[in-house]
């Protein structure tokens, strides 16, 4: 089994004794299903799965009365292999974005102390069959992704005392020894080729075959294709489909601006704005805002039509390319190669989400060369970090460091790690630190 760093926080919510609902959201096939019922079966007694895509008659459970009382003699009467043993089951209401109804009973769940309750779904964050009564107050919430970076690695059989190693280089600003920094870029090449998807590295890590996991991704950016078709309201889903494979085109252009232009020629927000609001409420995307100005918080500064917009994942994103795209990230000249495409800006994205970054922002000035890929609000203030495909000046990041306001910054590269003034320098897979 893959292991996922979220398993702990699924830990901490059991052993909270005042723990509400949990809801595990995220995009589909991000390995949902599989660790839930994996920790239910780990940790409890019994652990009872209602998965309302595959069984939809279970949906009559949730019919009428939703009091835990009825609730818990219907499951009996249609889950027939349950257990409902108190204080030792999980009740897991998989797929709940199929049921309105379950996503109400989350309220008398809640009221019911005797049984934990998890929930996940692929589509919550859309206007999917609202349901008539939100259990607000009712329910803790955890963002599911694909694999991260820090996840991978130790899917790659890297040691914890490797990534220690790492760490504490990070911390005391020293450069990592050349042997772990090599291997470190050779590995993170490959991430940026896999990904996350779990489907997708277990092809991998089981047979060794490139051209299978990239075959397993394609088939994934089909499913998502047919999940748009099936969730989306009649007038977006034409138009989310094109949104959401626009995303090469859009990021290797000089500027990565989201333009509607790039969706369809005289495209608008009018047309296309919510349903590139669909792909985000889906987790498909995640939209990153340009700054205004830098005083926190930051939402307050940002530039609500100028925007960049990144694939849940980089190994779909760079699956969406021809495959011969991938045998050049192998090339040595890879880095050079691909310093104009940004792909690194793009896998640098997916590091910083996966590590729970959900407000990212970036600056560009479009009358100049100035441009700071990624700005983070932390409790040190506002964090600047610039991406470098190989090891060339930065101008802007320098720039910016002579802002009282700003305290240090990042310049991410293909090289190890320095310091000068403000200027923090790191490899680019140092990023999983931030």
């Amino acid at each position: 089994m893959l292991k996922r760093s979220i398993e702990l926080k699924l830990k901490e919510w059991k052993e909270n004794k005042s723990k509400k609902c949990l809801l595990v959201r995220g995009a589909r096939q991000v390995g949902k299903t599989y660790l839930i019922e994996y920790f239910g079966k780990k940790e409890y007694k019994s652990c009872i799965t209602i998965n309302f895509l595959k069984n939809p008659s279970y949906k009559k459970i949730f019919e009428g009365d939703l009091d835990a009382k009825t609730l818990l003699l219907n499951i009996s009467l249609y889950v027939t292999d349950s257990k409902l043993i108190p204080d030792e089951t999980l009740i897991f209401l998989d797929e709940i974005q199929e049921c309105p109804e379950a996503i109400t009973s989350l309220k008398f769940w809640n009221e019911e102390k005797r049984y934990d309750v998890i929930a996940s779904g692929s589509m919550l964050g859309i206007d999917y069959k609202r349901p008539s009564s939100y259990p607000v107050g009712s329910v803790e919430y955890i963002d599911m992704h694909p694999l991260s970076f820090y996840e991978f690695l130790i899917a790659s059989n890297v040691s914890d005392e490797v990534i220690e190693k790492m760490r504490e280089c990070f911390e005391k600003i020293e450069p990592v020894p050349p042997a772990i920094n090599d291997k470190m870029m050779e590995l993170l090449r490959l991430y940026i080729v896999l990904g996350g998807m779990p489907e997708v590295l277990n092809i991998f890590f089981e047979e060794n075959d490139l051209q299978k996991a990239d075959k397993k991704q394609r088939d994934i950016l089909n499913d998502y294709k047919y999940d748009i078709a099936h969730y989306a309201n009649a007038d977006i889903k034409n138009k989310a489909e094109k949104c959401y494979f626009s995303l090469p085109e859009q990021l290797t252009k000089d500027n990565h601006k989201f333009k509607y232009s790039v969706v369809e020629k005289g495209g608008t927000t009018r047309k296309f704005g919510s349903s590139l609001d669909w792909l985000v409420g889906a987790y498909l995307v995640k939209q990153v805002y340009n700054l205004k100005g830098y005083n926190l918080p930051l939402k307050e500064s940002r530039d609500e039509g100028n925007f960049r917009v990144y694939a849940s994942d980089i190994g779909l994103y760079v699956s969406m390319f021809d495959y011969s795209i991938k045998e050049r990230l192998f090339h040595p000249d890879a880095y050079s190669d691909f310093s104009k495409g940004n792909m690194y800006e793009a896998l640098i994205a997916d590091i910083l989400i996966k590590n729970g970054h959900n407000e990212l922002y970036f600056r560009k000035d479009e009358a100049s060369t100035f441009e700071i890929e990624f700005f983070l609000e932390t409790v040190d203030g506002v964090i600047p970090i610039e991406v470098k495909s190989g090891r060339s000046r930065s101008k802007s990041l320098d720039n910016v460091l002579k802002r009282d306001e700003i305290p240090y910054g990042y310049k991410l590269i293909n090289g190890n790690v320095g310091k000068s003034d403000k200027k923090i320098t790191l490899p680019l897979y140092m990023a999983m630190f931030l």
